[in-house]
């Protein structure tokens, strides 16, 4: 950290009372230094980030940092108080503040500063050194890492130097994690217990950030600094990436977090050894911006596109669940004719059933209007972040307007990201650099997506898109049957993993502009979904010597996770035996959606599961399909695994003749 702080740079006795008075007093520093340009430009930036999340961390210690255009090379000042200044940690006020400035863009040299200077301040002997330092230009030398003899511990009861620890233990190897599925309800959170048990078991100290479907929780930017390393086990592009640059990463899918976690973690380690690092610039990595490529999504082509159409559909998913569950709940209340009933904004009567269930409907379709432009728009920020979101949303609208449906939103958020990292490639004026994100990209993008699907590839998807509507409305017999099989299949093969939501998509899709066909796949991919939870539940209940306790209790919420269609209830069974459970799995699935399609089973809402059944055409035969399907599934689980199971040994006996347990 040499370079970056001189004994100017470092004031020991600092007088302020606030944050923001700390901030002002140590930036005047640089200022003097001549390593900041603007002052109260330098300052709005530091209040912003401040504003973004508190800086100061256990241990009475305050590092208020930004990036800024007003810096001019990375600087590092130095303030210690007296009295101590509030920045937010939870066990008070910090003593020790470090300001940190980095030039606009520097992502490598803010990320360097922060991480080297978070890993001195988890050593009690370097805090320590800086509280009882008088000279300010030992301080700066101290911060810059220079050796400075530390004192030998004095014995408590004799006053004299103990003798050192040499038998100290190392500083345990640390990880961030971020863990995030395309719904982000069930994979999300079992990636990161998984983690986190393994971590356990090797003795690493690891923190994970789950980007689920509520939102996420950022992990402390101390937290990250002070990493060994990173891993990302995910199937939508993690956000804010550039939080992580400057470490070794290791990316994969959130299967590979449940399932080999401990390899993750081994491979974290070698990463670390080797040196290699990840540097990302608003959120790309350095080493793909010559392809355009993203960083969240690294690795095979097919890998890459897997990940951003998961991450179109899990943006998505919100947008069916309340807005089809508004729809169907409408038509529970006042029938299917409430669809051409007048707007409410002219027509609203209190007490009127009728009014109220055309006001669910309405909010409902308006909710379903955003599919497509949801879809096409986060596919393409998954591509390339957020510069591609106004192409993709506009791309997504032009798919409504010239009637190309779900698929024409696939390919708009496939062109709008492909036009965004085309541009980004482009080499352009540093002046120019601030208004591209905002103004340029988006235009451009805009304007090349646009002439694509109004002009040249619109009307072809439009013309595929009737094509498969006109199918699946005259689906009947065979046909339905077989596509039955082919979805529950899918639904089952995962549990919730791309092939799962692949299915999911294709039927949601067809919600947007409802046909008699789109409503029994939507109906057979439901049923389906339900059967792998459902199933283990009743194995675990029928045959509980075949199954762990642990396994006994996940059975015991998998009843809840079933009904609710929530697949991903089965994976814990499915990671410790798939190769029993998923076939069995697989077989009731296909069983459920074929009879569901030869039943002519209608569903209009997007989830749900048994809560919605008085809102499905034939609900009886319904649940017949699903408890058959259900019922396959089980038999083979309960075959399958009671086939592995080898005879007790028999008791033994002394002697004596005195038994003698085995």
């Amino acid at each position: 950290m040499s370079e970056l702080i001189t004994a100017d740079l470092v004031d020991l006795d600092l007088s302020a009372e606030t944050k923001d008075a700390a901030a002002r007093s140590l930036a005047g520093r640089m200022v003097e230094a001549g390593r900041v340009t603007d002052l109260d430009g330098f300052l709005a930036d530091v209040a912003a980030r401040e504003a973004q999340m508190p800086t100061g961390l256990d241990g009475g210690i305050g590092i208020p940092h930004c990036r800024s255009e007003h810096v001019t090379e990375p600087t590092l000042a130095f303030g210690r108080s007296a009295d101590g200044i509030d920045f937010g940690a939870p066990d008070g006020p910090a003593d020790l503040v470090f300001l940190i400035a980095a030039p606009a863009g520097a992502d490598d040299d803010h990320l360097t500063i922060l991480s080297g200077l978070a890993r001195r301040l988890m050593d009690p002997g370097f805090t320590g050194a800086l509280r009882a330092e008088a000279d300010p230009g030992a301080a700066a030398a101290l911060i810059r890492g220079e050796e400075v003899p530390a004192a030998a511990p004095e014995d408590s009861a004799t006053g004299t130097p103990e003798p050192a620890d040499t038998d100290a233990a190392p500083e345990p190897f640390r990880i961030v994690a971020v863990t995030s599925c395309p719904t982000g309800i069930a994979h999300t959170y079992m990636a990161a217990e998984s983690l986190e048990a393994a971590a356990r078991a090797e003795g690493v100290v690891l923190d994970v950030e789950t980007q689920g479907s509520a939102g996420f929780e950022r992990l402390d930017p101390a937290v990250i600094a002070a990493a060994d390393a990173v891993i990302w086990a995910h199937d939508v592009d993690v956000r804010e990436k550039a939080r992580f640059g400057g470490k070794p990463v290791v990316d994969t899918g959130v299967k590979a977090g449940i399932n080999r976690p401990a390899e993750l973690i081994a491979e974290a380690r070698r990463k670390a050894e080797r040196g290699e690092i990840s540097r990302f610039a608003d959120g790309r990595d350095e080493a793909e911006a010559g392809t355009g490529g993203s960083a969240g999504a690294s690795g095979h082509f097919g890998i890459r596109l897997r990940t951003y159409l998961m991450s179109g559909v899990s943006y998505m998913v919100p947008f069916v669940a309340a807005g089809g569950l508004l729809i169907a709940l409408s038509f529970a209340i006042g029938g299917y004719e409430i669809a051409s009933a007048k707007s409410v904004a002219d027509h609203f009567v209190w007490g009127e059933a009728a009014s109220w269930a055309a006001l669910l409907n309405q909010i409902g379709t308006a909710a379903f209007g955003f599919l497509v432009p949801v879809l096409a728009g986060y596919i393409a920020y998954g591509m390339a972040d957020r510069p591609a979101l106004v192409p993709g949303f506009v791309g997504g609208a032009i798919a409504l307007t010239i009637d190309a449906g779900f698929l024409g939103g696939l390919v708009a958020g496939l062109l709008a990201g492909a036009a965004v990292m085309a541009i980004q490639r482009l080499k352009v004026h540093p002046t120019l650099r601030g208004i591209m994100p905002v103004l340029v990209i988006p235009l451009l993008a805009s304007i090349a997506v646009g002439f694509l699907m109004f002009v040249v590839v619109g009307k072809p998807i439009a013309s595929l898109q009737n094509a498969l509507t006109d199918w699946l409305n005259g689906l009947s017999g065979s046909n339905a049957v077989i596509l039955g099989v082919v979805l529950g299949l899918m639904m089952c093969f995962d549990m919730g993993g791309p092939l799962n939501k692949v299915a999911y998509a294709f039927a949601v899709g067809g919600l947007a502009d409802p046909t008699p066909g789109s409503l029994k796949v939507m109906a057979a991919v439901m049923a389906a979904g339900m059967v792998p939870p459902l199933a283990l539940a009743l194995a675990t209940t029928v045959r509980r010597g075949l199954f762990t306790a642990t396994e006994r209790e996940n059975g015991r919420a998998a009843w809840v996770l079933g009904a609710s269609f929530i697949t991903e209830g089965a994976i814990p069974f499915a990671a410790a035996d798939p190769l029993r459970v998923i076939p069995s799995v697989m077989a009731g699935g296909a069983v459920t959606g074929a009879l569901s399609m030869a039943f002519g089973c209608t569903l209009r809402a997007p989830h749900g599961g048994v809560f919605v059944v008085p809102l499905i055409g034939e609900p009886f035969l319904y649940l017949l399909a699903i408890a058959a399907g259900t019922a396959v599934s089980t038999a083979l689980v309960v075959v399958l695994k009671g086939m592995r199971r080898t005879p007790a040994p028999a008791p033994a006996e002394d002697g004596s003749g005195v038994t003698v347990a085995a």
